[in-house]
């Protein structure tokens, strides 16, 4: 079979293209919706069912989302191809209607085979956790923010887009087998693997022009529907997720002025990064002291302020932080000036379980204005978070980081 295009007729590259793209994506399309269906279950369920569910769409999203830029890359290789090679003319171009409708489906096909692989991967980027892509180049791309709205608006656009697609497959579909069966013509033969059909394209044909405008009107109708919907809007979007911590001075000598509490969870091999929207803190402190107690602190968090990427309302639900049971968490303990450094020493109240929790901080007073940083491990089982989910799904241990700035 020969590889290029001819004017009547499809080469081997073409068709390997045509097939293979169409593999992938009706490939993905079920597991995005088994996917989506098995989410749903996870906020009915708890304890080890939810893990195991929870490991299941993992497993589901993963596939979507490699087959998803799979097809993305291919789509982007078959465009490539079909824009250096010739391109065989509609049989029945004459067919005023027809052969624009033919012209615009194939429009929109190409779009929409780029555009919603595409607009899932950006989605994919911009947030964080939850069913990597099954492959070694990394998990991000360049210049996309790690932002909870863009990923919102990006996944908006991937399932609007999505239906799009599936829309436009149908009517692509249905006009192979009408030409099939109705036509008896050779327009669906010809794009057959192993089929060396070269039929005769109609004088006339529909040009690039109107069918290209067409396609983008649909997909400007389509985004307008979406958008008076409300699929674009931020709802669902966490509030908080797109500033830093924000600490609230509490009583002692020094007050809190900026600041974060971040957390680092590993989730399937992937780390996710998180933080607590706000917090306050009680500090008291004397940088006197050369040696033994020097302070106290008393730090309060409010629990449902935790973003967490992708997987923010599982981390908040009962089996994790209860944030609805368990609105604080509350760290209390007693500041110490060593010879090594300083250190706190005290006991952190999370979802109604006592633990001691010790750390060394790093802290550098210049006048007025302290700032201190500290990181720590903490074992997630002992405060019953996730008690259920094995480590192989979630790690046990959780990265804690602390920054604060504070003034006298």
């Amino acid at each position: 079979m020969p590889l290029a295009n001819t004017t009547d007729r499809y080469g081997g590259v073409t068709k390997t293209f045509h097939w293979l793209t169409a593999l992938l994506i009706l490939s993905a399309f079920p597991l995005g919706f088994l996917g989506a269906n098995t989410s749903h279950q996870i906020a009915q369920a708890s304890g080890a069912e939810q893990a195991a569910l929870l490991e299941r769409a993992a497993t589901i999203f993963s596939l979507h989302k490699t087959l998803g830029v799979l097809a993305f890359l291919t789509a982007a290789l078959r465009l490539i191809w079909a824009v250096i090679q010739p391109h065989p003319g509609l049989l029945h171009g004459d067919r005023k209607a027809e052969a624009l409708a033919a012209s615009t489906a194939h429009w929109l096909l190409y779009a929409t085979m780029l555009l919603t692989p595409l607009a899932g991967w950006l989605h994919h980027s911009a947030t964080s956790g939850f069913a990597p892509i099954l492959w070694p180049f990394g998990q991000a791309l360049p210049f996309v923010p790690q932002s909870e709205r863009v990923a919102h608006l990006f996944g908006a656009a991937h399932e609007l887009l999505q239906w799009v697609l599936l829309g436009t497959i149908a009517a692509h579909v249905a006009g192979a087998l009408k030409h099939h069966i109705i036509d008896r013509d050779d327009t669906l033969r010809r794009m057959l693997p192993r089929r060396r059909v070269a039929a005769q394209a109609s004088a006339r044909q529909p040009g690039h022009a109107a069918p290209a405008l067409a396609a983008l009107a649909i997909l400007v109708v389509a985004f307008g529907i979406g958008a008076a919907n409300g699929s674009f809007a931020a709802r669902g979007v966490p509030e908080g997720a797109e500033t830093a911590s924000a600490p609230q001075a509490g009583a002692g000598n020094w007050q809190a002025q900026e600041g974060s509490i971040g957390l680092t969870v590993v989730q399937f091999d992937q780390s996710v990064g998180g933080t607590f929207g706000n917090f306050t803190a009680d500090i008291t402190f004397d940088d006197t002291v050369s040696e033994g107690e020097s302070g106290h602190v008393r730090v309060a968090i409010p629990i449902p302020s935790l973003t967490l990427g992708s997987v923010t309302p599982q981390a908040l639900a009962a089996d994790y932080f209860d944030a609805e049971a368990h609105p604080e968490a509350v760290y209390e303990g007693t500041l110490f000036t060593t010879a090594e450094g300083h250190e706190a020493r005290g006991t952190l109240t999370l979802k109604g379980i006592e633990q001691p929790v010790n750390f060394p901080f790093d802290l550098s007073i210049e006048g007025d204005q302290a700032t201190m940083a500290a990181s720590f491990t903490l074992h997630r089982k002992d405060f019953g978070i996730g008690a259920a989910v094995p480590g192989s799904t979630v790690a046990e241990d959780v990265e804690v980081s602390l920054d604060l700035t504070a003034t006298r």
